[in-house]
């Protein structure tokens, strides 16, 4: 086990030796350790394998200028300059917060990024500001549109954070797929199948090997098949995709660039690098934030009070899993599955970075 502290270090350590200002090291650790401590380790360390292998084939910019390069009162394009997505996003996202300090609502869609981690932490920097928080971004190609087998979108995530009074903030931090790209990274490593309704092989057929995608399989949508609501899943992608894609100049759906470097990089583009979309909305530009909280206690409150099926406690409101996997990790600490911490290890070494393997 690892302690968050060790492991956020490390990041950062990895990342100013790759190049990127101390600033920025910091920023990408931070979400990294966001998405190990609410126990989404599929967008936690075992991605810091991708994002170096990136930069060893020169295709992240470690020193970017990111800028705005169109804009409103209430709304801006910004161009990430080729950045790791992290350090594009949590500038995106305080953009879109400063718009609405001012008019009330704020509205950015970034261009030329990469992938920038979990949605969740970028929608919930709203928060500390009485702000709703609204993320997401397009991906890497790997997800069929519905009744088809070829790979045109991401998992394409959404994340919506909205602040409380006495209970803990509603956090929505979903993607537009049954599964994360990153949980069947996870679910290989560990030799593990998946259910069917995750992945498809290249003829659309069902299955359940994670590894399909080497394959030429493709992911499949929320809801896995038409008859339970896959279409559904494909409009909620295929949304993501234009805000964060159309509105900025990005490449959106099958021009996405791998978030990988085992991938070739398409030689069409219809944009500049990966897409993000964010949102931010003061509470009191609807109601005065002491009132707006006590309705969402309400709503909390009274959602808790649904009757669960037998075996379940109590209902979820979307935050808790996270929460409480968060505090379990800060008990426990951070488990590292063997083979990534060996990747980790080979990292530090030919980065000449402390890393001890546990």
């Amino acid at each position: 086990m690892y302690t968050e502290k060790y492991l956020f270090d490390f990041t950062r350590q990895v990342f100013m030796k790759m190049g990127c200002p101390e600033t920025d090291a910091d920023m990408i650790a931070r979400v990294f350790m966001a998405a190990e401590m609410r126990g989404l380790p599929s967008h936690g360390i075992i991605r810091i394998k991708d994002y170096y292998e990136l930069w060893k084939s020169g295709r992240i910019n470690v020193k970017p200028g990111v800028r705005i390069v169109h804009e409103t009162p209430c709304t801006a394009v910004v161009d990430g300059d080729g950045a790791v997505g992290m350090v594009a996003a949590s500038r995106s996202m305080e953009i879109a917060m400063e718009k609405a300090e001012k008019l009330g609502t704020g509205w950015v869609s970034t261009r030329n990024s990469n992938h920038y981690g979990i949605a969740g932490y970028y929608a919930m920097m709203a928060l500390k500001k009485d702000m709703i928080g609204i993320s997401m971004t397009n991906a890497n190609p790997q997800v069929a549109p519905t009744l088809s087998v070829s790979p045109m979108l991401g998992t394409n995530p959404i994340a919506v954070a909205i602040p409380a009074g006495r209970h803990e903030p509603f956090v929505a931090d979903f993607a537009t797929t049954p599964i994360a790209r990153g949980k069947l990274a996870v679910a290989e490593k560990k030799g593990e199948k998946v259910p069917f309704g995750y992945v498809q092989d290249r003829e659309g057929m069902p299955s359940d090997n994670p590894a399909i995608l080497k394959e030429g399989g493709s992911m499949l949508t929320l809801g896995g098949d038409y008859l339970h609501g896959s279409h559904k899943g494909y409009c909620l992608s295929a949304v993501v995709d234009i805000l964060s894609a159309v509105c900025s100049g990005a490449n959106f759906g099958p021009f996405v660039p791998p978030s990988v470097a085992y991938l070739p990089v398409k030689e069409k583009k219809v944009g500049e690098g990966t897409g993000h979309f964010f949102g931010a909305m003061r509470i009191d530009a609807f109601q005065k934030a002491d009132v707006f909280k006590a309705k969402m206690d309400e709503w909390i409150e009274t959602f808790r009070k649904a009757r669960p099926v037998e075996g379940i406690e109590s209902v979820l409101i979307p935050g808790d899993p996270e929460r409480r996997k968060e505090q379990e990790i800060r008990r426990h600490g951070i488990s590292v599955l063997p083979v990534i911490a060996d990747e980790l290890k080979q990292i530090a070494v030919e980065l000449d970075v402390d890393f001890s393997v546990q």
